[in-house]
């Protein structure tokens, strides 16, 4: 039987795995809606073919959140026959994919060098290979 100390850290560890998941996501929701207009459930399959799976109850607050946020905003619209809201990027949203491409661009640089920028700690010696 596990200890509540144990659940308590793995619960964070798993909090802190979504964190890093849903700002990866909210980035590809921009990178799409800056293309074309998007919806929940094609965005939900769009996701998922990236190896994110994530149901409605987490993507609509997240596309709504966007919204309140000023980075997307949303219409009704008719799609195949269906009544679904629709989202669409704006200038704010643009703009924030901008600065987000170009920090994923840099956060990719220095994952894929050989010896990321060494950080400088007076008396503490770097890891051994």
């Amino acid at each position: 039987m596990q200890g509540g100390a144990e659940d308590d850290t793995m619960n964070s560890v798993l909090k802190q795995h979504r964190e890093i998941f849903f700002g990866l996501i909210r980035i590809h929701v921009l990178v799409h809606a800056a293309h074309e207009p998007i919806f929940g459930l094609a965005m939900m399959e769009e996701l998922e073919h990236h190896g994110y799976r994530i149901g409605p109850g987490t993507l609509y607050p997240l596309l709504h959140g966007l919204e309140r946020g000023g980075l997307l905003r949303s219409a009704f619209s008719t799609v195949s026959g269906r009544r679904r809201r629709v989202y669409r990027i704006t200038a704010a949203g643009r703009k924030a994919l901008a600065r987000a491409t170009a920090k994923v661009d840099e956060l990719h640089h220095e994952l894929h060098e050989e010896r990321p920028r060494r950080l400088s700690l007076p008396g503490i010696p770097p890891y051994c290979d």
